[in-house]
């Protein structure tokens, strides 16, 4: 699915998976579930395009339901799979999360997991080879993406900036569906390992500009970046004194 100039989307607003498509290339920012294969090489056909004329992953941080078919593109195509150093690990199943969950309803749960179980959610192919970026590089890829560390989710999640998409794509370190309340709007994410560092890291969107802020669950945001950040903190401070 078309979102605007040079973005696309796989999948819906519980797991995303999306390409910046350049005259250079595809640049795919996270790579969802296994099952989102072939909805991913389907948008790649409509753009006239195959998975040889991707030139890198880059993983917002190494959740599984970010990994996908991430190992599949690397494997089989010679696709380099981009991820902070301090997630590395997490991204080739060597270190797990220690995520704080928060509030829980049933039926959001059972959508997001039964959802998750037939994309192949639950037989993760983790890495066996990761480049490492860091917090403010420029990768050599199309769209040329810019690193934007943002830890907290996880110690390694990151922002990305792609200007020619005029997007944020944010990853974890915020939602606009909360896949285990079902609750829409911007607010953080579930399976924190530290929220209140999750938290801090949203100054380090302060005064991007861009239309898209896209999170990898829930609906693209365009009401502007500075405004998701005062509602997720919103939603924060409104939970903790309850």
């Amino acid at each position: 699915m078309k979102l605007g100039n040079n973005l696309h989307r796989v999948g819906n607003d519980l797991v995303a998976v999306h390409l910046i498509a350049t005259d250079e290339g595809v640049t795919v920012i996270d790579a969802g579930l296994p099952g989102h294969w072939r909805e991913f090489t389907a948008e790649l056909a409509a753009l006239g395009r195959s998975p040889d004329d991707v030139r890198g992953v880059v993983l917002t941080h190494g959740d599984t339901d970010h990994l996908g078919f991430a190992e599949r593109l690397r494997r089989d195509h010679g696709v380099p799979v981009y991820v902070h150093g301090a997630d590395a690990a997490r991204a080739r199943g060597e270190a797990k999360s220690r995520p704080t969950l928060g509030p829980v309803k049933l039926g959001a749960v059972a959508r997001f997991l039964g959802y998750t179980a037939r994309k192949g959610g639950l037989r993760t192919t983790y890495l066996t080879e990761v480049t490492e970026v860091a917090d403010g590089e420029v990768l050599d890829l199309p769209g040329a993406p810019r690193v934007i560390g943002m830890p907290g989710h996880s110690p390694g999640s990151i922002a990305v900036h792609v200007p020619v998409a005029d997007a944020v794509f944010a990853g974890d370190a915020l939602t606009t569906r909360h896949v285990l309340t079902g609750r829409r709007g911007p607010q953080p994410a579930p399976f924190t390992d530290d929220p209140g560092e999750a938290l801090a890291s949203l100054d380090r969107l302060a005064d991007l500009r861009a239309t898209w802020l896209v999170p990898g669950h829930g609906a693209p945001w365009d009401g502007g970046v500075d405004e998701a950040v005062r509602r997720i903190r919103a939603v924060a401070a409104d939970a903790g004194a309850r």
